[in-house]
């Protein structure tokens, strides 16, 4: 999740991520997407199991912000907001 100025980036797990949507833009998701307001999912990876996706998750929060960008980009090249 990011903001409408792709500044500010959330990274997190969830087993449905249609709900968890949900919930940050109805500013229900944690008090990081409160504070910062980001409503906007511009990226997604999906795992079969809940270690890979915790674990992912741990990696991709050690990341340097331009290695998250980049990462994002490849999929996305103009940060737009998925639908999902």
């Amino acid at each position: 999740m990011t903001s409408q100025y792709r500044t500010t980036f959330y990274i997190g797990v969830t087993s449905d991520l249609s709900n968890r949507i949900l919930e940050h833009t109805e500013g229900k998701g944690s008090n990081f997407t409160e504070k910062y307001n980001l409503t906007d999912l511009v990226y997604f990876e999906e795992f079969s199991e809940i270690n890979q996706a915790i674990a992912r998750e741990k990696q991709l929060k050690n990341w340097h912000h331009d290695w998250k960008i980049n990462l994002i980009k490849e999929k996305n090249p103009k940060l737009e907001t998925l639908d999902y």
